[in-house]
């Protein structure tokens, strides 16, 4: 008997709900770790992801390696009210109050909060928000002007909340970023004091696997993909393997662990760089594209349990065993001569 083929596995590129065509090197890279690439898109901002890079977005949407998701149907109740808890606890728990005063505020799509969802629920928050002075009513009737900082923390505690809410409409999403606001924000969240039991934060170092793809035309690259048998996607597998080992082991075994993994990564991204050199007759200096993943390690106190909505960031992060275990990734490029330092995802 033959059985069920694999779902596809889905970069989830987040913060922001398209990329721009200076990104363009590193989504063509991360199609040699995935099989799809996922964009949350409202729906009032259809079709800007093409205008944004339409040399890019709009030929692999045409050959189905794009998966754009609306948030109006993905923000479903369950975690909208996962959404909610999070950011009504930050709240509470003075997480925003020391933030500095910005000269403008940053607008979030109405549909990514939940509103489309549990209205109610989203603007309790919202109406906190705003006696903080953190945010203001929708002007436009479709988002949100907020402080960037709170901005920033909805989106990265949606980013995890997307794995296990992916899996109920269907799809293995692993959250993706490229960005260094995204990393900081990360750290923020997980330094707050109101978030319970905090455990030791796990950084694997960005290994350069591959050369920068910007340059590179698609059929070329997808070209490659096949030609290499899968090794960039096995090398991305080992990795989220590895958070799982790690999330069973005690504390005191993880540096041992993390040291031993390193020098495994370093030897499957010294490989991986040596095929695509080969394969694109690059010099050994141009710049490369590397992977890495974050997670947290939550530890869990007597008398002191993680709420389950937390719990829910933990396993989507890849460092808590449970139903939809998974790992953030980060990407960046940079020289291939040497290894870069990770940053921080959500």
């Amino acid at each position: 008997m033959q059985g069920t083929p694999a779902p596809s596995e889905i970069a989830y590129y987040y913060p922001e709900p398209y990329w721009l065509a200076d990104e363009g090197g590193w989504v063509k890279s991360l199609l040699l770790f995935f099989d799809e690439i996922a964009i949350l898109l409202p729906e009032y901002m259809r079709g800007r992801h093409v205008i944004a890079d339409p040399t890019l977005a709009g030929p692999i949407e045409e050959l189905g390696l794009l998966r754009v998701i609306e948030p109006e149907t993905f923000v479903d109740e369950a975690t909208a009210a996962q959404l909610a808890e999070v950011i009504e606890a930050l709240v509470e728990g003075g997480a925003f109050d020391d933030l500095d005063a910005v000269d403008r505020l940053a607008e979030l799509s109405m549909s990514r909060m939940g509103m489309a969802s549990l209205r109610a629920v989203a603007e309790s928050v919202n109406a906190k928000l705003m006696e903080r002075g953190l945010a203001k009513a929708t002007e436009d009737g479709v988002s949100v002007p907020m402080h960037p900082v709170v901005r920033s923390a909805y989106l990265l505690v949606l980013a995890q909340l997307a794995r296990e809410t992916g899996e109920r409409h269907g799809f293995d999403l692993h959250p993706v970023t490229n960005g260094g606001g995204a990393g900081s924000g990360f750290r923020r969240l997980l330094d707050a004091d109101v978030m319970p039991s905090r455990g030791q934060v796990v950084d694997f170092d960005l290994e350069v696997v591959t050369v920068d793809l910007d340059t590179m035309p698609l059929e070329d690259v997808l070209a490659f993909k096949r030609e290499s048998a899968g090794a960039h996607r096995r090398y991305m597998q080992n990795l989220r393997a590895f958070t799982r080992d790690l999330s069973l082991m005690e504390e005191a075994d993880r540096a041992r662990a993390l040291a031993d993994r390193q020098a495994d990564l370093q030897d499957e991204a010294r490989d991986l760089r040596e095929r695509a050199t080969k394969a694109w007759r690059s010099p050994k200096a141009v710049s490369g594209f590397g992977l890495g993943i974050t997670g947290a390690a939550w530890a869990i106190a007597a008398g002191n349990p993680v709420p389950a909505v937390l719990t829910a960031i933990g396993a989507g992060l890849g460092m808590l065993p449970g139903k939809a275990e998974g790992s953030a990734y980060s990407s960046s490029s940079r020289p291939a001569s040497g290894s870069a330092e990770c940053r921080p995802v959500a």
